[in-house]
C-alpha cells in the first residue's frame, strides 16, 4: 500500500508515503492518479523554462503550418509530468533516480490532452554496494484520455529498505 498512517501515540497518526524496497513485487502494476490534462501555459512555462526555442511549442502561427497544425506540447515535459505523477507509487521513499532507458514517444501531446500513467515493477534486487537498499526497474507507460500510448520508458530507483529510509531516523517524519 502506498499511504498509511504512523501511530504517534494516543489518539495522534501521522500520515506517510511511500513504499520500501520490501514492498515491490514484479510484476505489481500501478496505476498513478490523478491524471492531469496539459494546458498551453504549462507547455509556454516548461518550454521557455528549459530555453527550448523551437516555435513549434509555443508560436501559434508557425505551428499552423506543421504536419500539427498546432502547438505540439514538448517531449521533455510529457516525460516530467509522467515521472512526477509516479512519485507516490514509485520513488516517494527513493534515495536516488539511477537512470532512465528506452524512452519512447509513441504519439504527440496537445494542449487540452489528459495524461494518465502506469508502472509496472519489471526487475528488482537488493544492491551489491550498499547494504539496506535495493533497485528497482519500472517500466512506465503513458497515455491519453483516448488510452493512447504517448510514451514509455524504463527507470531504476535506488530503494531502501525497511528502517532505513530518512523517515524512519527524522521523527518529524
Amino acid at each position: 500500500m502506498t499511504k498509511y498512517s504512523k501511530d504517534l501515540g494516543d489518539n495522534r497518526h501521522r500520515e506517510s508515503f511511500g513504499r520500501y524496497f520490501e514492498d515491490f513485487e514484479v510484476g505489481h502494476i500501478y496505476e498513478h492518479r490523478p491524471g492531469k490534462t496539459v494546458t498551453e501555459a504549462d507547455n509556454h512555462f516548461f518550454t521557455l523554462l528549459t530555453m527550448n526555442t523551437h516555435p513549434m511549442h509555443f508560436d501559434v502561427e508557425y505551428a499552423k503550418h506543421t504536419e500539427f497544425g498546432k502547438n505540439l506540447v514538448v517531449s521533455p515535459y510529457t516525460l516530467a509530468l509522467l515521472i512526477g505523477m509516479s512519485v507516490s507509487d514509485i520513488s516517494q521513499k527513493a534515495i536516488a533516480n539511477l537512470g532512465m532507458d528506452e524512452v519512447k514517444f509513441t504519439a504527440p501531446v496537445f494542449a487540452g490532452d489528459t495524461i494518465y500513467g502506469e508502472s509496472e515493477v519489471i526487475a528488482k534486487r537488493e544492491s551489491k554496494s550498499r547494504p539496506g537498499q535495493g533497485i528497482v526497474t519500472v517500466r512506465t507507460i503513458g497515455k491519453n484520455q483516448r488510452d493512447e500510448m504517448i510514451c514509455t520508458f524504463i527507470r531504476n530507483v535506488l530503494v531502501p529498505a525497511r528502517g532505513q529510509s530518512a523517515d524512519d531516523r527524522d521523527p518529524r517524519y
